[in-house]
């Protein structure tokens, strides 16, 4: 079985039947990653708004009617 370590203070972590704040070492440990979370600490990189995924050229939309036709 291999180990984990504990992706706050990188000490080993018990395995997760003995140990209620799996993945982290401490109750302590799992504390620090939740205010990180809810202190906005990590994020996940903005789009441009030019980079959007659903974002088509005008008037090449699937469900609008073109008005010429």
């Amino acid at each position: 079985m291999s180990t984990i370590t504990c992706p706050i203070c990188k000490k080993q972590a018990p395995p997760r039947a003995e140990n209620p704040a799996f993945p982290f070492c401490s109750r302590r440990c799992r504390a620090v990653d939740l205010g990180r979370w809810l202190g906005e600490e990590y994020r996940m990189p903005d789009r441009q708004a030019e980079q959007t995924e659903d974002e088509l050229p005008s008037g090449s939309h699937p469900d609008r009617q073109r008005e010429d036709a």
